[in-house]
């Protein structure tokens, strides 16, 4: 089996480089200046071991490829904002044989939130979800930094959507290839639930983006106020989330960061995306996946819809990131519950 990784970033990467490391054949797929760099210079990934250089095949897309092989599996790692036009890309690519990518080949969707599934389900007949635990970091034009230890990440795979407990062939097959590569890979028949549940957990991301890392007591009680929204949102929708208990006990003691340098830790992947100034943001499919069924659901979101708002105008912007104060982003919080409060109170019964 050849992996495709579509988004050689932070999660990508990682996942390539670990893989080419076991002696798996990997393909990189990136843009612009990161391309250049890969094509150049190779993707150097920095680990807790120490930093190495992979010399990978790097494509812009897949007409540099030609026909693709009928093992190959496509990895979708790019922001779940990006994934609509990668996968009309790369659904439309011939495989040798007949036929193309979208009727033939499985893409596997390792990305934040809930909706990349539904989006590759419209034209891949082969569909695979993936809850993603894999601390990375990408800042730099073909450098990936890795940082847990003694395992790289935590995948958590199944079918999307979801089917029988037992999976099929090629399921099994990539699973056993990634626990090869420095990645638990365990198959379940709900990765649903787990997306879900890690979903909760990036409700944190906008605030990272607009205010840093939650070093401070006033982050953290704003984060825990965001995610009981979520929590509220996700039971009054009726769906199944993992509890907070199951995921420690997933993840026991198998991922602990090591710092490289001693430097504090940077910014998960939406704070990722200030820094690099990309122009946009996962934000719509986190805090906005919660903005969302919460009005499907008759739950008011307030300081969902706050953050998805503020993350936005920032990647819009151009702003840099972190740099609101958290005692700004904790006032403007507080006056949106207010408002939202007022507005429930002034609706005729």
């Amino acid at each position: 089996m050849r992996y495709i990784i579509i988004g050689a970033g932070a999660v990508g990467g990682a996942v390539g480089g670990r893989l080419a490391e076991a002696g798996h054949e990997v393909v990189l797929v990136a843009r612009g200046a990161h391309l250049t760099a890969l094509r150049a210079d190779g993707l150097r990934l920095v680990t807790p071991e120490g930093p190495r250089v992979h010399r990978l095949p790097a494509v812009a897309g897949p007409a540099e490829l030609g026909e693709l092989r009928p093992d190959d599996v496509l990895v979708l790692t790019v922001k779940t904002q990006d994934g609509e036009a990668a996968l009309g890309d790369w659904g439309a690519a011939p495989v040798a044989g007949g036929g193309s990518a979208a009727e033939r080949l499985p893409v596997v969707c390792a990305q934040n939130g809930v909706e990349s599934g539904r989006l590759a389900l419209r034209r891949f007949r082969r569909v695979y979800g993936v809850c993603v635990w894999l601390p990375a970091t990408f800042v730099e034009p073909g450098t990936v930094a890795a940082a847990g230890t003694p395992l790289t990440g935590i995948l958590h795979l199944g079918r999307y959507p979801e089917g029988p407990d037992r999976p099929d062939d090629t399921l099994r097959r990539i699973a056993a290839d990634l626990e090869t590569a420095h990645f638990e890979a365990p198959v379940v028949p709900d990765v649903a639930r787990w997306q879900y549940a890690k979903l909760l957990g990036n409700l944190a991301n906008a605030i990272e983006a607009v205010s840093g890392v939650l070093t401070s007591e006033a982050g953290r009680e704003l984060f825990t106020r965001v995610r009981a929204e979520g929590t509220a949102v996700l039971d009054a929708a009726g769906i199944a989330y993992a509890g907070e208990e199951e995921q420690a006990e997933a993840r026991g003691d198998k991922i602990a960061l090591k710092p490289f340098d001693g430097s504090p830790r940077r910014g998960g992947s939406s704070w990722q995306s200030l820094d690099r100034g990309t122009g946009t943001i996962e934000a719509d499919y986190l805090n906005g996946e919660i903005a969302l069924l919460g009005r499907l659901h008759g739950v008011p979101t307030p300081l969902n819809d706050l953050l998805q708002r503020l993350a936005n105008t920032f990647a819009r912007e151009r702003r840099p990131a972190g740099s609101m104060p958290v005692t700004e982003l904790v006032r403007l919080a507080d006056e949106a519950v207010a408002s939202a409060r007022e507005g429930r109170a002034s609706r005729p019964r």
